[in-house]
């Protein structure tokens, strides 16, 4: 393991890594060089490998252990400290601006926290996770019931892990480039942005990913933030913080958060499996940069299989959208087989029931907006709201709060402000009628 450090500790050119093993070892061994190359040969282009990786090089390396096997005096190590371990980011990720963030007691300073605080709330042996004691977890749970018997699990993590998670996401996660493709959570971009890149096409293929968050592991998040640099250890942490496994007792009839709806066993079953292992909490505010970022192989090969076909491809989260014209059109239900292959393989899974074949003649849309000719909310919707809006004038706001918004006030003021993002005019008119409305009390 002492060798795999050293190893592990900076940049993997073969002459470095000679130079550590030297330091550690103390002596010039002429097996050094050539274990130093063949290292370089298999790990060097990638992101830096766990120790548990280098360690199996090691065993299996038959140059080492022959060399090994014939010295009559054996290897001793007389430097245990060795060279500490630095930042190694990959080539791609050379110029991300994140900070450098050594060791753990580095990482314990910079979020503010004390070493057993940071291992606490990473829970990277899952002691809470594994809690029925709400005092030991570190996040809120809430089953919301979806059409068709399935469930969505919003899991909001408590106030000092939340602080952390923050810190995680304005100090490092937005430094790091997402996908021209990914619109979702990205500062600029937007459902429009998504949508606008769509309009005036021949056809238009919609596709939607299942369980997109729990679907993204915390052994890919602690991968990506070694693939930033991170050493082994922060990179584990870090991707703790970010990442939980779910008790199985969330999903049980008798939790307060599962009361007065049905759902259908296959489906709670298949959530508490997903769920359990792992992933990015939906809930989390470092889950949406994150799911971009570990998307980002996933998007590049879509845009290239997109351009293959002479279309376009754009994503809002878990929506994708391709479009072309008739050349597009000719190969798009080919292609939308290709493109659910692509996205199994990098360990996604399309919910092939969501996915549409719109066509010139129909409705196109996309994340609940209208892509024909140019971007617009879907008319039933806006009609809707302006029906409510208009009777919250007449009849007052809380005849119309049948859903039991705590705050209906931010709510319609929300869904104004989403028409007026897409239509400028129809969203003044209904700001107009908003503003009308008379409030009985601040909410």
């Amino acid at each position: 393991m002492a060798l795999a450090r050293a190893i592990l500790a900076g940049e993997p050119r073969p002459s470095a890594i000679a130079a550590r093993l030297r330091d550690l070892l103390g002596r010039d061994w002429r097996w050094i060089n050539g274990l130093a190359k063949r290292y370089a040969e298999k790990f060097a282009r990638g992101t830096r490998p766990r120790a548990k990786a280098v360690v199996e090089f090691l065993n299996s390396d038959a140059g080492f252990s022959g060399a090994y096997a014939r010295s009559k005096i054996k290897p001793v190590i007389v430097n245990r400290f060795g060279s500490p371990v630095r930042m190694l980011p990959v080539r791609a990720a050379a110029e991300w601006q994140v900070p450098a963030i050594e060791t753990e007691g580095a990482l314990a300073a910079w979020l503010r926290a004390t070493a057993e605080e940071l291992e606490w709330f990473a829970d990277l042996k899952r002691f809470g996770a594994r809690s029925r004691e709400e005092k030991l977890r570190h996040y809120n749970y809430c089953v919301l019931p979806k059409p068709g018997g399935s469930v969505r699990l919003i899991e909001a993590p408590k106030q000092r892990l939340k602080q952390m998670q923050r810190q995680i996401l304005t100090g490092i996660l937005e430094r790091i480039p997402a996908h021209d493709a990914a619109h979702g959570f990205v500062r600029g971009r937007s459902i429009k942005t998504f949508a606008a890149a769509h309009t005036g096409q021949r056809v238009v293929l919609r596709m939607d990913l299942r369980d997109f968050f729990p679907s993204i592991r915390s052994t890919r998040v602690q991968a990506l933030f070694r693939t930033a640099g991170y050493p082994e250890r922060v990179a584990d942490l870090l991707g703790g913080l970010c990442t939980t496994g779910t008790p199985s007792h969330v999903f049980s009839a008798k939790h307060p958060s599962n009361t007065g709806f049905n759902v259908d066993p296959i489906a709670l079953h298949h959530a508490r499996q997903i769920h359990a292992i792992p992933h990015l909490p939906q809930g989390a505010p470092t889950s949406p940069a994150l799911a971009n970022l570990c998307a980002y192989r996933a998007d590049c090969r879509l845009s290239g299989l997109a351009r293959a076909a002479r279309a376009t491809y754009t994503r809002y989260a878990d929506d994708l959208a391709f479009s072309g014209g008739e050349d597009f059109e000719r190969c798009v239900e080919r292609f939308a087989v290709h493109a659910a292959a692509i996205l199994l393989e990098e360990g996604f899974e399309v919910n092939h029931r969501k996915t549409r074949v719109m066509r010139r003649g129909v409705r196109q849309y996309l994340a609940g907006v209208v892509a024909n000719e140019h971007v617009n909310v879907i008319r039933a919707d806006f009609d809707r709201l302006k029906a409510t809006l208009t009777n919250c004038v007449r009849l007052g706001p809380a005849s119309q709060n049948r859903e039991g918004f705590t705050n209906f006030r931010a709510h319609l003021a929300g869904r104004v402000s989403f028409v007026a993002m897409l239509d400028p005019q129809k969203g003044l008119r209904l700001k107009k009628i908003f503003e009308q409305i008379a409030w009985t009390e601040e909410r």
